[in-house]
């Protein structure tokens, strides 16, 4: 991971959005409202010509124990124990609140090095008053920033690497994997355990989990390896009914998780297994086959499963019977809190993913074509037969095919079915969205003969 530094602060005071100047990206939800960051989220940051690890945090806040609020700060604590230098972030329009003081004694008590961070200076009248207040923190010369227009980065870059270079010994970067990481995006219905899936697949409690239906929010990547297969996990908030969304962060919320199954490669959709396939389920596996991405169905809390054999027969014909666009998907029985099959259920994206990269020769396809239209003849269009002449596949990821034929307009969805489901079976390729066009001509390699 090399260098890392922890972005801490109260709430509101533009720790994500010095995350996003830092990254360079916008990555981290920003929102006026306060406590949007509720998961630590790390990534490379480069501030001229600085490279380091930047961490992002919900933030410091006197909470109730227990209570998620308190959840979110024993999260930030956690991430300044691990980084190399912390960044508190005051808000210098604010000026130095009374939870600035105590947070700022508790980073002394961890002995760790920390830079004092005075955000939101864009006017010197209402930096002035808040940087000399500033002082009084302890914390040696606070760096006067704007992360939201970008003033102040050089100063605050020289104080980043003056604390890298104090470092005694310097750690190795590790080594690069020979292949990019895989990138797995867990999804589902809101409170179904994707964090605690997250968790348990990382062996770490990085991601925040309760009762509390809604918790995270920004879709948090993390770095893992299973079986030396470098992976790229990607949590997501939950996804609710278009309806049902009010709140502006939900959102916001919303549209990151959809975002991200946008760029993912392969999406893992939790389930609850004792709500046996709700309505909105069956939405979002549609959702992730419409975007051509390999889908593997995870069936967690089993182990609150009385009968297994009968919720595993109903959840199998249900899925038969609603998502025929992808039929054979694996469906893994989990328990995340247990940590139960988890093996077996990163193994099924695995799988997943070398078929949604598969290729097909042209002259096999062209084989079984012939063969499907021996068995099964095209229907009458007009009192003229349709007549299937050439396939090839153009592309992978999902597997995508073009067929030749004299009337391509004409071909009826259910032959069309026929056709991806016969493409499925003869050239396994299960559970993977299949993509099948139709273009008017023959084959439009085959060379003509002159006359």
């Amino acid at each position: 991971m090399g260098f890392t530094v922890a972005i801490l602060g109260r709430p509101n005071v533009g720790k994500s959005t010095l995350f996003n100047r830092l990254v360079g990206r916008r990555m981290a939800l920003v929102d006026d409202t306060p406590g949007v960051t509720r998961d630590r989220r790390e990534a490379r940051a480069r501030l001229i010509g600085l490279e380091f690890t930047a961490i992002d945090t919900a933030g410091l806040e006197d909470a109730a124990k227990g209570s998620l609020s308190q959840r979110m700060s024993s999260a930030s604590e956690r991430a300044a124990r691990v980084a190399d230098l912390t960044l508190l972030v005051i808000d210098a329009r604010a000026g130095v609140m009374p939870a600035d003081r105590r947070f700022a004694q508790a980073l002394h008590k961890l002995g760790k090095p920390v830079v004092l961070v005075a955000n939101k200076c864009e006017a010197a009248k209402v930096a002035s008053p808040a940087l000399a207040e500033a002082w009084g923190l302890g914390l040696g010369e606070p760096v006067a920033v704007s992360a939201e227009h970008g003033e102040g980065m050089s100063e605050l870059r020289d104080a980043i690497a003056r604390h890298m270079g104090e470092r005694t010994e310097e750690e190795p970067e590790p080594q690069a994997l020979s292949e990019k990481p895989l990138r797995l995006a867990i999804v589902g219905r809101p409170n179904v355990g994707k964090s605690t899936l997250v968790n348990a697949l990382v062996g770490e409690e990085r991601m925040l989990t309760g009762p509390e239906a809604g918790i995270t929010r920004d879709a948090i990547e993390l770095d893992w390896t299973h079986k030396g297969r470098a992976i790229r996990l990607i949590d997501t908030a939950g996804l609710r009914r278009q309806a049902k969304i009010d709140a502006k962060l939900e959102k916001l919320s919303a549209a990151d998780a959809l975002r991200t199954i946008d760029f993912a490669e392969v999406v893992i959709v939790v389930i609850d297994a004792t709500a046996l396939l709700e309505r909105q389920d069956l939405t979002i596996a549609r959702l992730v086959a419409e975007e051509g991405r390999a889908i593997v169905l995870a069936a967690n809390k089993w182990d609150l499963v009385d009968d297994r054999a009968a919720t595993a027969k109903i959840l199998h014909r249900r899925i038969e019977a609603t998502l025929p666009q992808i039929k054979g998907v694996a469906l893994v029985p989990i328990s995340a809190l247990n940590r139960e099959k988890l093996g077996a259920l990163i193994d099924a994206a695995l799988a997943a993913h070398e078929v949604w990269n598969k290729r097909v020769s042209t002259s096999a396809l062209n084989r079984w074509l012939q063969a499907m239209v021996d068995t099964h003849s095209p229907p009458l269009v007009s009192g003229r037969r349709l007549k299937p002449r050439y396939i090839t596949q153009i592309g992978a990821r999902p597997p995508s095919f073009v067929l030749f034929l004299n009337k391509a307009a004409d071909l009826p969805e259910d032959y069309q079915r026929f056709l991806v489901n016969g493409l499925r079976q003869r050239f396994g390729l299960p559970g993977t969205p299949i993509r099948l066009s139709a273009r008017q001509g023959g084959n439009p390699y085959a060379v003509k003969r002159r006359r």
